[in-house]
């Protein structure tokens, strides 16, 4: 794991003041208590009412305040997820920060040919295995939606192709409870059974409500199964502000704090302390253009604020990263990458998804991948701080120097030369002639070289035998493919 929980903080940044949240808080709660929200799901909705809900005649569920702060006492404030292995990967709570791709992008930019196509199985095979080779990339998500199974197959199959071609943990999209179920029995079998599971999650299991105000029956029924087995739920909406959220920013975020809360009330009542991450996804509807948007000023305000709350309610959170309204890997797509990822670090925000996408969210670009995860590696060194000490105050070095000496063969030099600089492999750091000499090419092509050479030569480790047969049985039947 790459942080501690109680990390510096140096170089975070912050949106709301302390009463800032406090109102928003408020207002979430006026939401939940006095607007209500539909419930499409019967036992849910059974079960709030008898925790003390009411339901109007409009069917709408009022949650009280009480059932909210309960809630928020027995969530867990930190999520441990573990490798394919079992091994401790990401812990995620405070302000430590994850990165990985996103999931059901219908299109893929083809890496050797450049042409942009319907996406198929195999690119979601290519991108668990090139994200498992790149050292910041910390989870898989599928990035590719299959265009060439069945689509009530598609979750599962490119759950079983991520499985197979990474080792690192990943987070998973289900079509409803049934796919899902089988996700889980994978996992348990890879684990060792259901119980070690809970113990050791090898998945988060993303999910969202219908905004406004509305959990329908799939989205409810994921996050009950994930209750009763201890796998890590997402609960995050979608509200599009100007569409099916406030337009203004603290309206855009109390209600989304408002439906993510309402998810982790039936969560918890389902099981206390069973893990739970908070979330909102804060696109934006432009109104001149009609288009929602990834990466407008506004996202990124209503994302920032989101961070700050689930913070404030010490709940780790689910967040975004490395993407682009852009259609190609330009300009445009580096600076709006790097700001949304860049803000995440600062922010402390911890599950953070999407790297890889273009075109609003319908593309993947392995070479867009590659590129945020040096952005990472470089934000990553500079959020770590630095080292004062009297070593590294070089009083001693400087004194040996003198005026007019240099530093070029000083032994503090030597001493610190391999770890006092942090390496790219992408950016440029060359003159003229020699980056002519290496054939001139701008990052987007150094991304698109770089992706094909690790997929050629970097072998993942095939899953335990019992385990791979187990998947095959269990999949196979889901999917009516057994032998």
């Amino acid at each position: 794991m790459k942080e501690l929980r109680n990390a510096s903080r140096v170089g975070r940044l912050r949106f709301l003041t302390e009463e800032n949240k406090r109102d928003i808080y408020l207002a979430a709660l006026a939401v939940l208590g006095d607007v209500g929200m539909k419930v499409y799901h019967d036992e849910a909705k059974a079960m709030l009412v008898e925790a003390g809900c009411t339901v109007t005649p409009a069917d709408r569920v009022l949650v009280p305040r009480h059932l909210v702060e309960r809630a928020r006492l027995s969530v867990p404030p930190v999520v441990t997820v573990y490798d394919r292995g079992g091994e401790p990967a990401m812990e995620l709570g405070g302000y430590n920060t994850y990165f990985g791709t996103g999931s059901d992008l219908m299109s893929t930019y083809d890496l050797e040919t450049g042409v942009h196509r319907p996406s198929v199985l195999e690119d979601v095979k290519r991108a668990a295995r090139l994200c498992d080779a790149l050292p910041h990339i910390d989870f898989i998500m599928s990035s590719a939606h299959p265009t060439d199974v069945n689509p009530h197959h598609a979750y599962l199959l490119s759950f079983q192709a991520m499985m197979e071609n990474s080792t690192k943990p990943l987070v998973v999209t289900a079509e409803n409870a049934g796919d899902l179920a089988v996700m889980i029995a994978v996992a348990a079998e890879l684990r060792g059974g259901l119980e070690a599971l809970g113990k050791k999650p090898y998945f988060v299991v993303y999910n969202e409500p219908i905004s406004p105000l509305e959990h329908p029956v799939e989205s409810v029924d994921k996050l009950l199964l994930c209750a009763d087995t201890g796998v890590p739920s997402i609960y995050s909406p979608a509200p599009l502000a100007g569409a099916t959220a406030p337009i203004t920013v603290a309206g855009h975020t109390a209600q989304g704090v408002a439906e993510s809360l309402f998810g982790l009330v039936i969560h918890q009542l389902r099981r206390p302390g069973a893990p739970f991450l908070f979330g909102i996804g804060p696109a934006v509807l432009d109104l001149v253009t009609a288009q929602s948007s990834y990466n407008a000023v506004e996202y990124l305000m209503t994302y920032m604020c989101a961070v700050e709350m689930a913070k404030w309610l010490d709940i780790p959170n689910w967040g975004y990263a490395g993407t682009s309204d852009s259609q190609l890997l330009d300009a445009q797509a580096g600076l709006e990458a790097a700001e949304l990822t860049l803000l995440a670090m600062q922010a402390g925000s911890n599950l953070n998804h999407d790297v890889g996408y273009l075109d609003f969210g319908l593309t993947c670009s392995l070479e867009e991948i590659v590129v945020v995860d040096e952005f990472i590696a470089m934000n990553r060194r500079l959020l770590r701080g630095i080292e004062v000490d009297r070593d590294t105050l070089a009083v001693e070095a400087i004194a040996e120097a003198g005026p007019g000496g240099h530093y070029m063969t000083s032994e503090h030099t030597y001493r610190y030369m391999r770890v006092a600089q942090w390496r790219p492999s992408l950016l440029n750091r060359r003159g003229r002639e020699k980056w002519l000499a290496e054939g001139g090419l701008d990052l987007a092509a150094k991304a698109r070289q770089k992706a094909l050479d690790l997929l050629a030569g970097h072998q993942v480790p095939g899953l335990p035998a019992a385990v791979a047969a187990k998947a095959e049985e269990l999949i196979g039947a889901f999917t009516g493919t057994s032998a």
